[in-house]
């Protein structure tokens, strides 16, 4: 039996959504695109063009619904189905967005470039605990206006993992639907097999801005999986209660997923969000509290209830270095998430409220999924009978290690980790120098670098691809990429 966590009552889930329809009845929601409050209106909404608010009959709502896939795939750059969203899969992938870099030496936060991704794609490529890929770190010295579309060209130069990304305009979000066709031979393929799922973020409390709510449109369009981000603040920008909270997030997402529907009906779509509560001692958004992986297993547990696919931001610490703030942090958040069959969880390698990404916490971070990747698989039946085979020949010896069965099972039984961890010694520790698990993180972190290997792609993908984003970078003010390949 695989273990498994819950929150909320069948009553309670029941609750949540029934406050969430009155919300979106009574109250509405704020849609700032002119174009998404006709679709809105024309799938049977109220809607005042004036104070843009859109109020959403629960019909209307429940109509949406009844189309959205219940799961979908994504699939590597060369084709192969790898990440399943839906039912009690469990993915993980490194944190995104991120503006700075820590620098290991230092502990300085330092803006972000175009090598510190390079450097966390290259890392996150080798380590299977990762079944996906990030635009984890803001390029800071490319220009703003291709910014999001430049993440995604290094990704999908330097990996063959599907891809957690997300646009920043309306402009950029057509050609990086153009970059990823060119590995589906075109749109029609990739809509097919998609390669990325795109966050899409609403604005709390229950506002759609004008870009948003088009990049819902553009996304249910295209058929590329879409991933609703909502991120109540509980405290500031939503209730302060975890469960009124739930209700906002619930809200937010049922809106979401009905534009995103009245779009293209059966267009894939994901239940998702960071929320945090707010800390009210320092004004922070504690991404590492217990409170915030609460909030998300709840919100996943009411998505689940609606057969919908999940994700959710855990696995990310508010320390400032990676220490033992930073471990027990993101270390609980990855297990609650787990537990609670998250779809896909995001925020490994980040630090600082999600502001900073560290290679070396990237590589701790993997260490403890291998950790509850194991714990999902449960306790399993290994031999019948359970444990009269290994005492045939029994003399009253603890001579388990001579048997064939023990060299043959203990790798099935037991998550055998990388040197990070240290379970070793203290002799053969203080031999080698006597590392923490820091210094042995930034250890892996650069032979993992060293022995990188870019997976293939064929001429015509590389030409094509380097094509488009030389032209929209010279567009944009950049004569020349960045010599990084």
């Amino acid at each position: 039996m695989p273990p498994k966590i819950e929150f909320l009552s069948p009553e309670l889930i029941q609750k949540v959504l029934e406050e969430a329809f009155y919300l979106l009845k009574n109250t509405g929601v704020k849609v700032q695109s002119p174009s998404a409050r006709q679709l809105l209106a024309e799938s049977g909404a109220m809607v005042d063009n004036h104070e843009e608010i859109v109020t959403l009959p629960e019909e209307v709502v429940q109509n949406a619904l009844k189309t959205v896939p219940h799961e979908f795939w994504l699939y590597t750059r060369s084709g192969e189905a790898l990440v399943h969203y839906g039912g009690d899969a469990v993915h993980f992938d490194p944190g995104s967005c991120g503006v700075h870099i820590l620098e290991p030496d230092t502990f300085e936060h330092r803006p972000s470039t175009s090598m510190d991704l390079i450097r966390l794609v290259k890392v996150t490529e080798q380590l299977p605990q990762y079944a996906a890929q990030s635009t984890a770190v803001v390029c800071n010295e490319i220009p703003k206006s291709i910014g999001d579309l430049y993440r995604l060209f290094l990704v999908l130069w330097y990996s063959n993992k599907p891809i957690v990304t997300g646009a920043f305009s309306v402009h950029t979000t057509q050609i990086m639907f153009d970059m990823l066709a060119i590995f589906r031979n075109g749109r029609e393929g990739l809509r097919k097999k998609p390669l990325a799922v795109f966050d899409v973020c609403p604005s709390p409390p229950l506002i759609w801005s004008d870009f948003a709510a088009q990049n819902l449109i553009d996304l249910a369009r295209a058929g590329v999986p879409a991933q609703i981000v909502s991120m109540p603040l509980a405290g500031a920008a939503a209730p302060v209660t975890i469960l009124g909270s739930i209700v906002q997030h619930a809200a937010e997402c049922l809106s979401g997923i009905t534009l995103h529907q009245a779009a293209n009906p059966g267009a894939p779509i994901v239940w998702g969000g960071a929320p945090a509560i707010f800390d009210m001692r320092q004004g922070t958004t504690p991404m590492g509290a217990i409170e915030t992986a609460m909030l998300d297993a709840a919100y996943a547990q009411v998505g689940k209830s609606l057969g919908l696919p999940t994700h959710g931001y855990l696995g990310a610490s508010d320390a400032k270095i990676v220490d033992v703030q930073a471990g027990m942090e993101s270390s609980l958040s990855a297990l609650v998430g787990a537990l609670a069959g998250i779809n896909m969880i995001s925020g490994a390698g980040m630090l600082d409220f999600l502001a900073c990404q560290s290679v070396e916490k990237l590589v701790i971070d993997a260490e403890a999924i291998g950790m509850v990747q194991r714990l999902l698989k449960g306790i399993e039946v290994q031999t019948d009978p359970l444990a009269l085979l290994f005492f045939s020949d029994f003399h009253f010896k603890g001579d388990f290690l001579k048997q064939r069965l023990t060299r043959d099972l203990f790798p099935k039984e037991q998550y055998l980790p990388s040197a990070v961890i240290d379970r070793g010694s203290i002799r053969l520790w203080e031999e080698q120098g006597k590392l923490d698990a820091f210094q042995r993180a930034k250890v892996r972190a650069q032979e993992l670098i060293e022995k990188y290997q870019k997976p293939e792609m064929s001429s015509r993908e590389e030409q094509e691809l380097l094509s488009l984003v030389s032209h929209v970078a010279r567009a944009a003010g950049l004569e020349k990429l960045p010599s990084l390949l």
